[in-house]
C-alpha cells in the first residue's frame, strides 16, 4: 500500500511525504536543519508529531504517486516557508 501523508509538528507547521510500504514508523525525510531551527533545545525536550494519512493506493505507479505528492504540498502550502517544511516544489507567491 502506497500512502501520501501529512506530518504536524507542535509549531503547526507540515510536512507532505509519500510512503511506498505503509509503515507506522516512517515520518518521512524532511530537512531536519530546518525543522531544528524553529525550536528551542527546551522545546525539543518533550516533542510531539502527528501523522495523518491523507491519501491511499494499492494499485498506483511510482509516477501516480509522484504526481499525488506534489497536488497535496501544492494544496497545503507545505512548500510555503511560513506553512510547512517541504521545498519542493519551490514556492510560488500567488
Amino acid at each position: 500500500m502506497s500512502v501520501i501523508y501529512k506530518i504536524t509538528y507542535p509549531n503547526g507547521k507540515i510536512y507532505v511525504g509519500q510512503d511506498r510500504t505503509d509503515s507506522i514508523a516512517y515520518f518521512g525525510s524532511p530537512n531536519s536543519g530546518l525543522i531544528q531551527k524553529d525550536f528551542t533545545r527546551e522545546q525539543s525536550r518533550v516533542f510531539t508529531v502527528t501523522k495523518e494519512i491523507l491519501w491511499e493506493s494499492a494499485s498506483a505507479t511510482l509516477e501516480e504517486i509522484n504526481q499525488k505528492e506534489i497536488e497535496f504540498i501544492i494544496s497545503l502550502k507545505s512548500n510555503d516557508p511560513t506553512v510547512g517544511y517541504n521545498r519542493f516544489p519551490k514556492y510560488k507567491k500567488s
